[in-house]
């Protein structure tokens, strides 16, 4: 076993090795040119299935997913502080696109930029980017509003704080149907929730609708650029390294002068704003507003994905999204699910989902602790000492002995 480690150990550094060997022989353009081709392949991406695809379908949802984890990742994995109560964020997103793109106010006869079928309707219609711009804002505040109370606590309390947090967003959804606004009208749906949201309608080009998801997914792709574009420069920017030394030591940045509560705000803020931007596209893309998709499982699958791609990795929180997005979303419903009644099991893999969940983060919290992608000081935190300590203790051991 120990030739086996040893082997692979050295598989893996001859493998490290001539990848920077090759890297050093690329031209210094290389990575522009990458990024380049994989945004071409993007949005080309749609054309290599048809317009009603189930896979493509898949696709959408993920990148969805994948603008939540890039939210989350900027407070857990930028900012070193634990949210359990992401879904909150999602929620707000996908009310605001009920209460302001359907007939649930059936008081008011608002329309801004709606479709012209819309523009006939009672209610509140206005235009998928304005829902959009009243998201981000509404959400940013309450996740402003949700750090507050945490600007005195750490570690767990944090997490024990914003977990209440969701939970009470979550009643609220459910029991908003006794919250009377006046007129008739509630504050949402409750477990009716609200549906025939307007889909998304662009001047010029018209009305998206289910049949063809082409444009669904270009709609999402860009949001998911933007979101892309945003956590790469906050990264390496002065709000950036200021996440990262309140993250790797509280007092110590506080002591060099990193305003604590400006930069806590801006991250939940922030954080807030993408979950809000996914919600509302998802509420629209699926035409309804549901109080039972707002529970804890959510933020947990969420998180989840910000672990196995790692913390503070954009790209490694991308990848592992993308990954848990499409088990969920295709591959077991869609693709496995029907194994276990071919083996003569009374089950379906859609019935143990979690369990596969907690079966993948145990994997990978055995077998690359890091992440998928790590963060570099994340990945040497983790990678540092491994392998070395025991060998070091027994020669000290042995030159004990010997004196």
């Amino acid at each position: 076993m120990e030739q086996l480690i040893q082997q692979l150990r050295e598989w893996r550094y001859s493998w490290i090795q001539g990848w920077r060997t090759f890297e050093s022989r690329l031209p210094p353009w290389w990575t522009r040119a990458l990024a380049g081709a994989l945004i071409a392949f993007g949005i080309l991406f749609p054309f290599l299935f048809s317009q009603g695809s189930g896979f493509l379908n898949a696709t959408i949802t993920a990148l969805a997913y994948s603008v939540m984890a890039l939210g989350l990742n900027v407070v857990v994995g930028f900012a070193g502080l634990l949210d359990l109560g992401y879904v909150a964020f999602y929620a707000i997103g996908a009310y605001c696109a009920g209460w302001f793109g359907s007939e649930f106010f059936f008081n008011r006869h608002i329309h801004i930029l709606s479709s012209p079928v819309a523009g006939k309707l009672i209610g509140i219609h206005l235009n998928f980017v304005f829902i959009l711009v009243i998201a981000v804002i509404l959400t940013a505040f309450f996740g402003a509003i949700i750090g507050l109370p945490t600007l005195r606590l750490r570690g767990d309390y944090i997490a024990i704080v914003t977990l209440a947090f969701g939970e009470i967003i979550d009643r609220i959804a459910i029991n908003g149907q006794s919250i009377h606004l006046g007129g008739g009208t509630t504050l949402t749906g409750g477990s009716i929730g609200i549906s025939a949201l307007d889909p998304i309608y662009i001047p010029g080009i018209g009305t998206f609708d289910q049949l063809h998801l082409r444009p669904w997914y270009w709609v999402i792709f860009a949001i998911l650029m933007l979101v892309l574009f945003v956590n790469v420069r906050m990264r390496d920017s002065r709000l950036g390294r200021a996440w990262v030394a309140l993250r790797e030591d509280e007092v110590a940045a506080v002591s060099m002068g990193i305003p604590l509560v400006k930069t806590k705000l801006m991250a939940y803020a922030i954080g807030a704003a993408f979950g809000g931007m996914s919600g509302v596209f998802l509420a629209t893309f699926q035409t309804v507003v549901s109080s039972d998709r707002f529970n804890f499982s959510f933020s947990i699958f969420i998180l989840s994905m910000v672990i196995v791609g790692g913390l503070g990795s954009v790209w490694g929180v991308l990848l592992g999204a993308l990954l848990l997005s499409y088990i969920n979303q295709y591959l077991i419903p869609d693709v496995l699910n029907s194994i276990p009644s071919s083996l003569g099991l009374s089950f379906s893999l859609t019935d143990i989902g979690l369990g596969i969940y907690g079966f993948l983060l145990v994997l990978v919290m055995v077998l690359r602790p890091q992440g998928l992608i790590p963060e570099r000081r994340r990945k040497l935190e983790l990678a540092k000492g491994i392998g070395v300590g025991e060998t070091e203790l027994g020669m000290a051991a042995g030159e004990g002995t010997e004196a």
